[in-house]
């Protein structure tokens, strides 16, 4: 393609919502190349890799992330219908659902205790702000719901978004590692950890090792937003967080 074509379709880009499409597009398609052509190394998530191209790009071309949000919010609307289609692969493990119907609620109780105690806790020792404690208490839950969390409770919004999806792709990275060391082979227990520990992009990373642990991710990801959503001003009462 000559320099001028490919001129003429960068003028096009850069002043249509579709910019913002395209890039999100290329950039985790590349990413998932990469990923592949890695083994599957957790280290090249495609999450990760799709991220930093897109800062890149955004940086060496000053373009702002309103102009580019213009045209990737067609991308962001489709987390709604993906998140229903979950419940496609949990209906077909539901025979097996019905039998561990309660280790999975004690899991669930026990995830969500532990996970915003320990992560308040470790921000109180380290001499952290209120505000910064409260908007490390739902870190675990999937965006949308924790950004509301965050700003009921008294949080930053922003920056409970941003922590959700640092919690997200460490969970991908590091979670199929800690499942090895621990010699977790089940992939419902896995699934289910994943889910809690690491939201959406947790789920995501399940999908590509199997069905199943996907469709336990997903069950894990929805029961804990509703569960942090119940028990958080309790469990922060507990800890002298929230009067």
């Amino acid at each position: 393609m000559a320099d001028s074509d490919l001129a003429s379709i960068w003028v096009y880009l850069s002043t249509s919502p579709l910019l913002g499409l395209t890039i999100t597009l290329m950039a985790y398609s590349i990413a998932y190349r990469l990923y592949i052509y890695a083994n599957a190394n957790p280290l090249l998530h495609p999450v990760v890799t799709a991220v930093a191209l897109l800062i890149t790009f955004l940086l060496l071309t000053d373009t702002s992330y309103s102009a580019y949000f213009e045209g990737a919010q067609f991308v962001h609307f489709l987390l709604g219908p993906a998140t229903v289609a979950l419940a496609i692969p949990l209906y077909q493990q539901s025979a097996k659902l019905k039998k561990l119907w309660l280790p999975l609620l004690i899991s669930l109780i026990s995830g969500v205790t532990t996970g915003v105690l320990s992560a308040v806790g470790l921000a109180q020792l380290m001499g952290a702000s209120l505000q910064t404690q409260l908007s490390l208490a739902p870190k675990s839950v999937t965006t949308p719901v924790a950004m509301g969390i965050s700003e009921q409770i008294g949080g930053l919004p922003s920056l409970t978004a941003i922590l959700v999806v640092v919690t997200g792709i460490l969970g991908a990275i590091i979670g199929t590692r800690v499942f090895a060391l621990m010699r977790i082979t089940d992939d419902s227990v896995k699934g289910f950890a994943m889910g809690m520990a690491a939201h959406g992009i947790g789920t995501a990373r399940a999908f590509q090792i199997s069905e199943e642990m996907g469709a336990f991710s997903g069950l894990a990801m929805a029961l804990s937003a509703l569960a942090t959503a119940l028990m958080l001003p309790w469990l922060l009462s507990i800890i002298g967080v929230l009067s």
